[in-house]
């Protein structure tokens, strides 16, 4: 009888010893040994079920509700939002899902299970449980920015991958001799972006997480000056934007990251100067996850993460390699840098998204270029271009915009443009509002701005 094949295995954190701080919480710091016995106890709870909501909101318990799903071989779904209509409709095409949350909140069409209460028994002799490779973790939704959000298939393998890969790009990871880094994360842990920074990071990269999830500048203050040094900021540039221009002291941090949406070159430029750290981005996306990264005041050009590499055809950029599971076409429109071969290239600079490409009267451009030129502008705090859609579904040659820009008018705005772009693509209708109707990562569904832009007409039009 020929033997069975061994099934590789990944632990489910590494970087640390038994005592080490995993994570920082209102009451202090966590150990690891504290976190293996939490995920012991809690795995022994949850019910047998396929699928897992993690809607626990300190990023702590998420990690510990995501490691003992883990440890149950339950699948965790990271969709775009948790609206009823939402959870609903993956209740119905998963039937054994259930929702795991801290406490009673809105009410779901799924089956809810609270946070277990009580203390774990902690041991010396726990011993970090190990993962196959193979399983599958998570199912990551894309964000319906720009329609209906679509099921990513994640292993565990693959994850890890990607932690590590953003671990060594970024040099956050544990080193002997530097004391480990601590995050504060203003995004959820549920994004894509929040999973892998703020809680697959930490866990494969020895690094400690603060549990909660500070929003205003003030909260963001407090959150870095609890923790020690050297300490790290993940945000968003809505996030990032708030805490410039915010006028009272930050402790300050030594590593900032920000993802999303795209930061201007001057946002950037100036959170170094005001935060004094250096700022990197990540660029990814939901199907291949984080693709690569770059200092953002040091020029436009990305560098893949370990292992990946991009090659172009008729089609566009394909990504592949390193964490990604087979060769991905990316959304975006990518320009290789110079002398790297198609297939073997890990630098580019990015020209934006395909879907944003924009055609008129013979002249091309996209969306997020004009967006940058928008909200690049002394006063405008925040802004979308939108290319409307006719009655038929046939997008119009016509642009519109909505700006967020207190005390100044839309012809103003309309000057600063015609300096920075070409005139057949200024907008007309150009509204100003309050707020643009961003979600917790930052990011504007397709959906939200078609309604904004609807009630910015609606008003137009009454007497």
């Amino acid at each position: 009888m020929s033997a069975r094949p061994q099934i590789s295995t990944l632990p489910l954190i590494a970087g640390f010893g038994p005592d080490a701080v995993f994570a920082w919480r209102a009451g202090g710091a966590v150990s690891v040994r504290s976190f293996l016995a939490e995920v012991a106890r809690v795995a022994a709870q949850l019910p047998a079920r396929g699928q897992v909501i993690n809607l626990c909101a300190d990023r702590y318990r998420f990690a510990v509700g995501f490691a003992a799903a883990l440890l149950r071989g339950q699948v965790s779904m990271l969709p775009p939002n948790h609206t009823p209509e939402m959870v609903a409709q993956l209740k119905r095409e998963y039937p054994e899902l259930y929702c795991l949350r801290e406490a009673d909140g809105a009410a779901l069409e799924v089956d809810t299970v609270l946070y277990p209460q009580g203390e774990a028994d902690e041991r010396d002799d726990l011993p970090v449980p190990s993962i196959p490779a193979e399983q599958v973790a998570a199912y990551v939704f894309t964000s319906g920015s720009t329609g209906t959000p679509l099921p990513n298939r994640k292993t565990w393998g693959r994850l890890v991958l990607s932690a590590q890969g953003e671990a060594a790009r970024l040099d956050l990871g544990a080193t002997p001799g530097r004391a480990p880094y601590s995050l504060v994360g203003t995004v959820p842990p549920q994004h894509m972006y929040g999973f892998e920074s703020t809680v697959l990071l930490p866990m494969q990269g020895g690094l400690a997480m603060h549990a909660g999830r500070p929003f205003y500048a003030a909260d963001v203050a407090a959150a870095l000056g609890s923790l020690p040094r050297p300490r790290a900021l993940i945000t968003t540039p809505v996030h990032l934007r708030a805490l410039v221009e915010e006028t009272g002291t930050l402790p300050p941090p030594d590593f900032l990251l920000c993802a999303t949406a795209p930061l201007s070159d001057e946002l950037a430029r100036t959170a170094e100067a005001r935060l004094q750290a250096p700022l990197y981005e990540i660029y990814g996306c939901t199907e291949a996850g984080q693709v690569a990264s770059r200092r953002s005041t040091a020029g436009p050009q990305w560098q893949t993460l370990p292992g990946l590499v991009l090659r172009n055809d008729e089609r566009g950029t394909w990504v592949s390699g390193g964490h990604v599971d087979g060769e991905i076409l990316l959304g975006d429109v990518i320009e290789l840098a110079a002398g790297q071969a198609s297939g073997s290239a890990t630098h580019f600079e990015l020209r934006g998204r395909n879907a944003d490409m924009i055609n008129i009267a013979g002249k091309r451009t996209s969306l997020a270029h004009l967006n940058f030129h928008l909200t690049a502008i002394e006063g405008v705090r925040d802004g979308v271009f939108v290319l409307p859609e006719s009655g038929d579904g046939h997008p119009e040659p016509r642009l519109a915009a909505i700006a967020v820009a207190p005390g100044m008018s839309t012809a103003q705005i309309t000057r600063a443009l015609r300096r920075r772009i070409d005139a057949v693509f200024l907008p007309r209708p150009f509204y100003l509002v309050e707020s643009l109707p961003r979600n917790t990562t930052g990011k504007l569904t397709a959906a939200a701005v078609r309604e904004l832009l609807a009630q910015c007409a609606s008003k137009e039009r009454q007497p």
